[in-house]
């Protein structure tokens, strides 16, 4: 796990300047504190941050081939690199260190770019051939590993592993874009591939860009090498599915256990990572370590379950209780993530990964589990509104359901099966616009009141509604469930999950590795009958089936709660000097003209005074300011104290 950083001359052969790529290899000291290097060539120089995972002692990077053709940088962990050793072995290609590293680099000699193909990891690369004179840029197929990029006026193409190294190597700030700004407060994240900022992009998973010099910049379009398919997978009963998946999660949690560093877990109470650490225990000799953080108040605790399954398996647990302090963070969250992002829980998943930190180098996780074997609560209420949508035309839902949603008053507090007003406007609507709303955190009107008079006038016509069309007409099924399991795979779990566990983690210098992000298990899973995956409003329940030998009932079949924190209290208690100093009209969220700050006012009084739970768009306020305050640019701005 590290970071790596670039610079590309696309219209020729002009030298980088080693004191630019030096500011944005420093940027991300917290990714790879164990060391750093770099490599220069007419046009072109890359930069690394290591953090020693496999082979301590001959691993580092850049790399080289035996030939010195090839050089690469690359940030994240090749899981199949021994069986790849051994069939480029038999090829009659050499290896000279044991690392994963080394792996990419011979696979390209034999496969050239279609290595990726044959690679199953989490990674973001750079891989530069000098004999080709080519630059292939690669993100792994999940998007478990970020890569950014910006191509600048003067032709040069900067890289890196986080925006604020991107940020360091241009002469200026690009302006934000405005309709990354909308998608923020419609997702509490900026989706693939914008970023918030004009001209900076995210390379999506399953892409890859590839450079030469004297390229037409505007010929410089990533690439698909990976596609996920949203058809039907092969006919399975559940006995046979079952077994299958036994079979596939007893792998991909193996593969993941390759470390010379200490290895551990994440431990919330819930089932995905409560399965995880059964399987870890099952393939080690030695007691899994183990971590989990609670909340002092019991409705957001979820430690006795975790403790549950450290007792049953033995883990050397350790547990942490997130108390109201830790809302101190904020700036610090601000300058992990780079473009703001309000997840309120990246807040204990910073807590927890400092705490695994002090135990481990690398710990697994359960992320993934609720995309891949349709987890969310969301899934089955879709499923039931696309079947209701399926007996009745277009134009007659949207004159009966459409009045209602609008007559109908909001009750944002309560229980989805009580929300009547949510399930109305989903009915009245076509199937990716009645999918945005039930994820969306602020929904149109509210979104429509936020934003100033001449940030919609720049928007135009822009909906964020159009983020969930482009995912939703690429997905090769008409399925309801599976359909929206491709696109949360593309937008939710890309842009939010992954992102929030990556920025964390990597603030405390920690590898967190999901094995339910497998991609052939992801493949499988999304590809099974609906049944076996949503039955009833219960979600994941092959999932839940398979794990039932390993872990309580009382632990697989309970409601759903996540990793969340008590924000609404804490807006009225500990955070309320932030929302104070918002609505106060002084700071640089009322000074940046994006917002309509009456409504602002409206919003935190209402919050304030019981009226309404508006905690979600008044987080993603604080967290918009504290990114308006650029904290990258202050002269000690890194995480890597934090490890």
């Amino acid at each position: 796990m590290c970071g790596i950083a670039g610079l590309f001359d696309l219209t020729g052969l002009r030298p980088v300047d080693p004191a630019r790529l030096a500011r944005m290899n420093a940027a991300m000291v917290h990714r790879g504190p164990d060391g750093d290097g770099t490599f220069f060539a007419p046009g072109i120089g890359l930069g690394h941050r290591r953090l020693a995972i496999i082979d301590l002692h001959t691993g580092h990077q850049p790399m080289a081939d035996a030939q010195e053709r090839l050089q690469i940088v690359y940030n994240g962990e090749i899981y199949n690199y021994r069986m790849l050793r051994q069939q480029l072995e038999a090829k009659g290609h050499p290896f000279l260190t044991r690392s994963d590293t080394e792996a990419i680099l011979q696979g390209y000699h034999a496969w050239g770019a279609d290595v990726l193909k044959h690679l199953n990891g989490m990674f973001g690369i750079a891989l530069w051939d000098s004999q080709a004179q080519t630059l292939m840029l690669a993100r792994d197929r999940m998007g478990e590993k970020p890569l950014y990029y910006s191509m600048t006026p003067d032709g040069w193409l900067l890289f890196a592993s986080e925006i604020t190294a991107v940020l360091r190597g241009l002469a200026d700030e690009p302006a934000l874009r405005p309709d990354a700004v909308a998608d923020y407060f419609a997702y509490a994240y900026v989706p693939d591939p914008k970023t918030i900022y004009q001209g900076i992009h995210k390379l999506e998973p399953g892409h890859k860009l590839l450079l030469t010099h004297g390229i037409d910049p505007a010929a410089v379009r990533p690439e698909p090498y990976w596609r996920l398919s949203a058809a039907a997978g092969p006919a399975l009963g559940a006995e046979a599915a079952q077994e299958e998946l036994a079979e596939r999660l007893a792998t991909v949690v193996r593969d993941r256990m390759v470390s010379d560093v200490p290895l551990g877990a994440f431990l919330s109470g819930g089932v995905d990572s409560s399965g995880i650490v059964a399987l870890m225990a099952g393939a080690s000799n030695t007691p899994v370590r183990t971590c989990s953080m609670g909340f002092p108040d019991p409705k957001y605790d979820e430690t006795e379950y975790a403790q549950m399954v450290a007792e049953r398996y033995g883990t050397d647990h350790y547990r942490e209780v997130v108390e109201l302090e830790a809302v101190d963070l904020v700036e610090r969250l601000a300058l992990a993530y780079g473009e703001p992002f309000a997840d309120p829980s990246a807040l204990p998943t910073y807590r927890v990964s400092k705490l695994a930190r002090s135990r481990v180098t690398v710990a697994l996780s359960g992320d993934g589990g609720d995309e891949a074997f349709a987890g969310y609560r969301r899934y089955p209420f879709h499923m039931r509104e696309e079947a209701v949508k399926a007996r009745l035309p277009a134009g007659l839902r949207r004159l009966v359901f459409g009045p209602l949603a609008r007559a109908y008053p909001r009750a944002a507090w309560a229980p989805r099966p009580v929300r009547a007003k949510a399930t109305f406007e989903a009915l009245s609507r076509d199937r990716a616009a009645g999918y945005f709303r039930a994820i969306t955190v602020l929904p149109a009107e509210m979104r429509a009141r936020l934003l100033s008079g001449d940030l919609k006038a720049t928007l135009r016509d822009y909906d964020p509604v159009s983020v969930i069309r482009r995912h939703a007409a690429d997905a090769d099924s008409d399925d309801a469930l599976r359909v929206a399991q491709y696109v949360d795979m593309k937008t939710w779990l890309a842009g939010r999950m992954l992102v929030k566990v990556d920025r964390a983690a990597m603030a405390n210098s920690l590898e967190v590795r999901p094995p339910l992000l497998d991609p052939d298990l992801v493949q499988w899973a999304i590809g099974l009958p609906d049944r076996l995956k949503v039955n009833g409003f219960e979600g994941k329940w092959l999932l839940k089936r398979t794990l039932e030998p390993m872990l309580p009932r009382e632990l697989l079949y309970r409601t759903k709660q996540g990793f969340s924190m008590p924000l609404a209290g804490w807006l009225r208690g500990g955070l309320e000097p932030r929302i104070e100093s918002l609505v106060a009209g002084q700071g640089r969220l009322a000074t940046s003209g994006l917002f309509d700050m009456g409504y602002v006012g409206r919003l935190a009084t209402d919050h304030r005074a019981g009226r309404a739970d508006n905690s979600q768009v008044l987080w993603a306020l604080i967290m918009f300011e504290a990114f308006l305050a650029k904290p990258w640019t202050q002269q000690d701005a890194d995480l890597s104290e934090a490890a």
